[in-house]
């Protein structure tokens, strides 16, 4: 049994995943704890596996819509009841902002902002809090509760529940294919909640951090290794980009283990490899060749020049020399792991003719470019919204992946030592810029440069073959 079968087996049945749905609805609206939750990534895997399932829509529905209501119902008896003790609970008392945000919120308004406050970002769990502390009317509250989660239930579920019953019908779709997909948004929704934990548990206040600190202060040794991982202008290591150099690092020698232990494709490598050549959806194949010629060498420059003029052209030279290190030394790193390891692609197209398998160099280069993209405009942002800039680098990053096994020139393996290698390269980027105190990179316009990114990449794609 491979992993992907096991993960298959894991999904859950269709009574518990409705009762899922309804606790990822309750935490995702209460206050306190749905701040740190990423309560969207949860609920549309659950909502997908439930689709998938054929549980009724209707069931599903009035669970996201009654753990909305509790949850929101939570939050503003919390707050009701324990005004004056609000701010000195975690994580609040770290986060004040997020509580000055809400109330803004709230005060601009009225009544109406616990209806408008659902779909808004950071400060959805966060407005029945205040209103709590207000002293709002519960009936008027209850009123606006009650429909704020009858619109937001249909909003947040039906996607997932849609694309669920969807793909498995899709033409073409083999069966041998489900296993897969199913563990992979398995394995998404289990490093989501693992990302978020880890993101808040390594700032000042967080359990990761105040564990290491203490050790730091009991032994000699420790308080060393606190001050070299440390920045030169501040006390405080960035734990955070330390860990994912670590666990990255690691993953990566680790795979590559298992990898060179093989003498060809792993076990999982051939099933997933048969499975894909049975895939026949129209126009798919199409659509990861371009996908691929993206994530090329002209795709690249198309993708990243008019960033990189702008950040010249703004003097922002110490960003353009970081992010240009990072995809020389992913470009440097690739060629050495092919040339070292010298393993063969399932297929060979007369342009990779001279090219190597491990790692993949499309999915590692597409790491780089849109996760060092994430962290340099996720330090311009605020903390509670940060993570949705590095969602959206994934969200990027995965299909731009998965295309080389469409097209059939990678294995999967090949895409996991490609992402690792990516992740190693991103964390040592980022420890060389937070070396010293930056000037901050906004304002930028960013509307106007994705649109230059986009119209090259166009051109690319419409103009030049394989590179």
């Amino acid at each position: 049994m491979n992993l992907a079968d096991t993960l298959y087996q894991l999904t859950p049945s269709p009574p518990l995943l409705v009762a899922l749905i309804a606790t990822i609805a309750l935490i995702e609206s209460l206050a306190l704890v749905g701040l740190l939750v990423p309560g969207v990534v949860l609920i549309t895997a659950a909502a997908s596996m439930a689709g998938h399932q054929e549980v009724a829509v209707g069931t599903v529905l009035a669970a996201a819509f009654l753990g909305a209501v509790v949850g929101d119902g939570l939050s503003f008896w919390i707050g009701y009841t324990q005004r004056e003790r609000v701010t000195t609970l975690w994580p609040l008392s770290r986060y004040p902002e997020w509580l000055a945000r809400g109330a803004r919120f709230f005060q601009r308004h009225g009544p109406l902002s616990v209806l408008l406050g659902r779909f808004v970002g950071p400060v959805r769990p966060v407005v029945p809090l205040i209103a709590g502390m207000m002293h709002m009317p519960p009936r008027t509250f209850t009123w606006a509760n009650l429909g704020s989660a009858l619109l937001w239930a249909p909003a947040y579920v039906l996607p997932g529940y849609l694309l669920g019953r969807a793909w498995q019908r899709l033409p073409g779709f083999p069966d041998a294919l489900r296993p897969w997909l199913v563990g992979l948004g398995v394995m998404v929704v289990v490093l989501a909640l693992i990302f978020s934990w880890l993101r808040h548990q390594t700032h000042r206040h967080g359990l990761v951090y105040r564990g290491l600190a203490r050790l730091s202060r009991h032994h000699p040794r420790g308080r060393l290794a606190w001050r070299l991982l440390a920045r030169p202008h501040d006390r405080e290591p960035p734990l955070g980009t330390w860990l994912l150099l670590v666990a990255s690092l690691t993953a990566l020698s680790a795979w590559t283990l298992v990898v060179l232990h093989h003498d060809g494709p792993l076990p999982m490598d051939e099933r997933l490899d048969a499975a894909m050549a049975a895939l026949a959806i129209p126009g798919l194949a199409w659509l990861a060749e371009r996908m691929a010629e993206i994530g090329d060498l002209y795709g690249v420059i198309a993708l990243t020049l008019p960033w990189g003029l702008w950040l010249l052209w703004r003097g922002h030279r110490a960003a353009f020399g970081h992010v240009a290190a990072g995809l020389l030394g992913i470009s440097l790193l690739n060629t050495l792991g092919k040339a070292a390891l010298g393993r063969a692609r399932p297929s060979v197209p007369d342009y990779l003719a001279d090219s190597l398998a491990y790692p993949s160099a499309h999915t590692s280069t597409a790491v780089v470019v849109f996760g060092l993209a994430a962290a340099f405009t996720a330090q311009e942002l605020p903390l509670g919204r940060r993570f949705w800039v590095y969602w959206g680098a994934i969200a990027v990053v995965v299909p731009m992946a998965l295309s080389r096994l469409v097209i059939g020139v990678h294995w999967l393996s090949d895409l996991v030592g490609g992402a690792l290698l990516g992740l190693v390269v991103c964390a040592l980027v980022q420890l060389a810029w937070q070396r010293h105190p930056r000037a901050p990179l906004a304002p930028c316009p960013w509307p106007l440069l994705a649109v230059a990114s986009l119209g090259l990449s166009v051109a690319r794609v419409a103009w030049l073959g394989p590179a």
